[in-house]
């Protein structure tokens, strides 16, 4: 037994490395490009801080961007320009600006904001309790109702009950999120209507004298509108997969065989069929997972006054902050690549049929 347990781990160990392999160049290519893209763009930190320094303001800064490089530092000595250079690193090459900034990367010294003035790490883990709020309650709510639904669905097909849920759901995903979320707002959160649940924030303003239970019952409070109206978007994909996964199940040979021999149809469907009809949404498990915790969206934290990754990634570009676009990219690809391995690695485990050794890069 531990015999044929070894070469197993063994070619499973050998698979990971391959696709650790395979993350490297995939990993600097995608900054490489986005490197380059950012050398590219009409203005940047330099042009910026020269229009604020000029007191130009906004339209400073919209005109230095409109016109080639550093043409908007005209009123500026070269002293002086050559000194913000040097302050934002962009007296140096840009491929030795590539290989020094790859390098602090591999330390996970992600540098600092131009414009927020802190480290960027320390800036992501500020943020973070927003979009791990929206992502991880989304996520269970989406598994945790659709799964079901989705079973129900199948063992009902083409039922009433089938063609209204079907009706609903569908409804519901045409609708987008931040739609749905100002019409929440409007008619729960004070607009023309009821004023049952807060417009802004994570919690309230005197969360730290609550107690511990009042604070749960705070945070939910202020978490019910965007969460249902960024879950609602997700039920209908999540729901279909599921039933259209059981009623393929459904049709074939083993079903036949078990209800052939005389077998109830709960023992069929949850005996037989679960196992592998859940295969598709199991494997989908763990990046979704991992996904919750990290993503954020920008329409449903900006009208709900959140502040989370999405709306750091949004004012990051358009300010020019370098170090948070690049920084947190480098960050969430190497998450979005974990997470591919680890949902490719459950689902040889899920599914025998699938073999490590004859998995094909």
């Amino acid at each position: 037994m531990i015999g044929s347990a070894s070469p197993l781990y063994e070619i499973m160990l050998i698979y990971i490395i391959k696709r650790i392999l395979l993350m490297i160049p995939t990993l600097f290519g995608i900054m490489l490009i986005t490197f380059m893209v950012t050398q590219f763009v009409p203005g940047g930190p330099v042009e910026k801080m020269v229009a604020e320094i000029e007191g130009q303001g906004q339209a400073g800064a919209e005109a230095a961007s409109s016109t080639s490089a550093y043409r908007g530092d005209m009123g500026l000595d070269q002293e002086r320009l050559d000194a913000l250079k040097k302050l934002y690193g962009f007296d140096q090459p840009p491929l030795k600006r590539f290989l020094k900034m790859m390098g602090n990367y591999l330390r996970f010294d992600l540098g600092s904001s131009y414009y927020y003035q802190k480290d960027v790490v320390d800036l992501v883990i500020s943020r973070m309790p927003v979009s791990m709020s929206l992502g991880l309650w989304t996520f269970l709510i989406v598994y945790g109702f659709c799964i079901p639904l989705g079973i129900a669905k199948a063992v009902r097909d083409g039922s009433g009950f089938d063609v209204f849920s079907s009706t609903v759901i569908l409804v519901g995903y045409a609708i987008p999120g931040f739609v749905l979320g100002i019409t929440l707002i409007v008619l729960f959160g004070g607009g023309s209507f009821w004023s049952i649940f807060p417009l802004r924030g994570l919690v309230s303003d005197n969360w730290s004298e609550l107690s511990f239970v009042a604070k749960i019952l705070d945070y939910l409070w202020h978490m019910v509108l965007p969460i249902f109206s960024s879950a609602v978007g997700s039920l209908a994909v999540m729901t279909m997969l599921t039933k259209n996964s059981f009623l393929e199940e459904v049709g074939k040979q083993y079903v036949l065989t078990a209800r052939a021999k005389g077998l109830d149809e709960r023992t069929v469907m949850f005996k037989h069929v679960f196992r592998n009809a859940i295969i598709p949404i199991i494997t989908g498990f763990p990046g979704y997972f991992i996904a919750a915790f990290f993503t954020g969206s920008l329409l449903i934290e900006t009208i709900f006054s959140l502040e989370g990754m999405g709306l750091l990634a949004y004012q990051s570009v358009l300010n020019r902050d370098y170090p948070v676009v690049l920084g947190t990219l480098y960050f969430f690809t190497i998450i979005g690549l974990v997470g591919r391995l680890l949902s490719d690695l459950s689902y040889v485990v899920v599914d025998p049929r699938i073999s490590f050794s004859r998995v094909e890069f």
